[in-house]
């Protein structure tokens, strides 16, 4: 077996095992703003934010970000904890990118539907490091959450950023307030 498809096994088996460990359910988010969120003339706390910005920015397609090796989820993940954290919404893994704390290089860009719409809109992006008894991953001038079991990737550290949509819970929370899976709440 080539390393090509075990690595896109273990990529696809990540976006699932997060979605279901996390708590999944049905596509629909929320609309909300598409500025981005915070540093320098964004706000973001960290210098390197606006490098994985513009590294990223054009991921606002989703045809892009396939064609560059993200693969597509229908899995949409969501806060279960009845803690209402909200959601991280799709996440579309590339596989070459597992193990980087490269701002440029996120394993993950995370897209979240508009309501009702069926169209996906980039939102956040996330690094996946596998533990391999090294110290805790750092990017962005900040520790990795983690490490967290994922079947097919054993333990794993991971960052989010949410440089494509404001999270008022914080740039590098996991959850949204803003997106949910499913159908919107009310307002």
């Amino acid at each position: 077996m080539s390393a090509r498809p075990r690595a896109l096994r273990a990529a696809l088996a990540l976006a699932a095992s997060v979605a279901l460990s996390l708590g999944a359910a049905a596509p629909a988010v929320s609309a909300a703003p598409r500025t981005p969120a915070a540093g320098g003339e964004h706000g973001w706390p960290h210098p390197d934010l606006a490098t994985s910005y513009e590294a990223t920015k054009k991921y606002r397609s989703e045809e892009k970000a396939v064609a560059d090796g993200f693969e597509r989820t229908e899995v949409c993940v969501e806060d279960t904890s009845g803690a209402n954290l909200g959601g991280m919404g799709y996440h579309y893994v590339n596989p070459a990118d597992i193990g980087s704390t490269d701002p440029a290089r996120p394993a993950a860009v995370i897209y979240a539907e508009e309501h009702g719409s069926g169209k996906r809109r980039l939102v956040a992006l996330e690094w996946v490091v596998p533990d391999a008894g090294q110290p805790v991953p750092r990017a962005f001038g900040r520790d990795f959450d983690g490490p967290e079991p994922i079947p097919g990737l054993g333990e794993v550290y991971s960052l989010h950023a949410w440089i494509h949509e404001e999270n008022p819970a914080g740039v590098f929370a996991p959850y949204n307030p803003r997106v949910h899976c499913g159908p919107c709440p009310e307002k």
